[in-house]
């Protein structure tokens, strides 16, 4: 996911707990007799734990009158539980040596934490207890409302944010990926108490959730615990999604004048879903493109011509169409050329085959950035939940390295051609003189 599209931190406390992993151990699965899953990765390297809770519950199950309602939600959830205050909760999760946080994000929200690998059933009581008896206080939903909206006035003012925010409005559309996940002021003006109690009830049902512990832990107690705190929550039956209509490509370009010392060019298009089978080739061609220092586009409009101070690609897959975003952060004064000079890069990828020693470099590049980004506990129970939520399974790591391994120069091509064809364009500069 995208650090631009990342959901509200809600509660962060607490010290350094992602101690790193030597490997990735096999997890075990169990599904309680209520619907809800759990996941359990023994990992005994090193003396921390991780709990990942998530809901499908987010963005994706918004409209425009209610955008950021997921987010909304889980701010006013860790004010405090039906037992304690937020406060007291702080002070418990810091005695653990650990930190707790929840969020709304696109296609789920949740609860995550760690601790001393010694408090993991006090770290995971307490998760227990923030996602099925928060308090949700009334006296309190004005208070988190200001705060929320404090902080999309400061997304507003920033340019950079602003910059993406406008641009997957433009790009998605109507689709409900083009909403903030923070929501608007108009949103959040519209949501009350009653609204934020019904939607919690609603999305936060067993067979909509996924449970994942990761760390120096043993899998049955872990199981054992999990069925104690959550096999209680009455089981609705699982039932699908109502299927969303996908976003239509269209070609666009939109000027935002906004005041800044930098101009902020998004160009991009209609991507891939996680579970599609041009997933691998396409996160390949976005670390060719902006795969660090080395990728093109850092080369080519950073280093050779000083046309950006700031180049980067990237590929967000999600459970729906994903996004593939060429960035570029360039001078005012340079933004015509520096957006002349990206399109050229999308047209050479789009008719060139790359070569051997770009393609290899690349993958070794991504891969090795996905194995450092799985090597602590935390990374790895999230993922393992992320993974159960997108409907992809705990065994994808292996499938996508192994369709990463065996994409070619004619696949990058052909995705290249597809994805890159119909693009959305945003400028976000400070006006023209006049």
């Amino acid at each position: 996911m995208s650090p631009w599209r990342a959901g509200l931190l809600v509660l962060a406390l607490g010290g350094a707990l992602g101690a790193p992993v030597e490997a990735a151990p096999a997890f075990q699965r169990e599904r309680l007799p209520n619907g809800m899953t759990v996941l359990v990765r023994e990992n005994p390297t090193a003396p921390v734990v991780a709990v990942s809770l998530l809901v499908r519950m987010g963005a994706r199950w918004e409209r425009s009158e209610n955008a950021g309602i997921s987010n909304f939600a889980h701010a006013l959830m860790v004010k405090g539980t039906t037992r304690r205050s937020g406060a007291e909760l702080a002070e418990l999760i810091a005695g653990f040596g650990g930190k707790l946080s929840a969020s709304g994000d696109v296609d789920y929200s949740g609860i995550r934490a760690t601790a001393l690998a010694r408090f993991w059933r006090e770290v995971l009581g307490l998760t227990a207890e923030l996602a099925l008896q928060p308090k949700l206080a009334a006296d309190e939903v004005d208070g988190e409302r200001d705060w929320l909206l404090s902080r999309i006035q400061r997304r507003v003012d920033n340019p950079v944010s602003r910059a993406f925010d406008e641009f997957y409005a433009a790009l998605y559309g109507a689709h409900p990926y083009g909403l903030p996940a923070l929501g608007s002021r108009e949103s959040l003006a519209r949501i009350d108490h009653a609204a934020l109690v019904a939607y919690y009830r609603a999305f936060y049902r067993p067979e909509r959730m996924t449970l994942a512990v990761s760390g120096q832990v043993a899998a049955a107690e872990v199981f054992a615990e999990a069925r104690r705190l959550f096999g209680g929550m009455p089981g609705g039956g699982a039932s699908a999604d109502p299927p969303i209509p996908p976003p239509a490509p269209a070609a666009r370009r939109l000027v935002i004048e906004q005041p800044a010392q930098q101009a902020q060019i998004l160009v991009g298009g209609i991507a891939p879903a996680i579970d599609h089978p041009d997933h691998a080739a396409v996160r390949v061609l976005a670390t060719i493109l902006g795969g660090g220092m080395a990728g093109r586009l850092f080369v080519e409009l950073r280093d050779k011509t000083g046309l950006a101070y700031t180049a980067s690609a990237f590929y967000d897959p999600v459970r729906e169409p994903g996004a593939l975003v060429l960035y570029l952060g360039t001078s005012p004064g340079n933004a015509d050329r520096a957006e002349e000079a990206l399109a050229r890069e999308v047209q050479k990828i789009r008719t060139e085959p790359v070569s051997a020693e770009e393609l290899n470099r690349a993958k070794g590049y991504l891969l090795g950035k996905y194995a450092m980004d799985r090597r602590t506990n935390d990374r790895q129970a999230w993922y393992l939940t992320f993974y159960e939520v997108e409907g992809v399974g705990g065994d994808f790591p292996d499938r996508y390295r192994r369709a990463a391994e065996a994409v070619t120069s004619a696949d990058v091509l052909r995705v290249a051609r597809t994805y890159l064809a119909t693009l959305t364009t945003l400028v976000l500069r400070p006006p023209r003189s006049r």
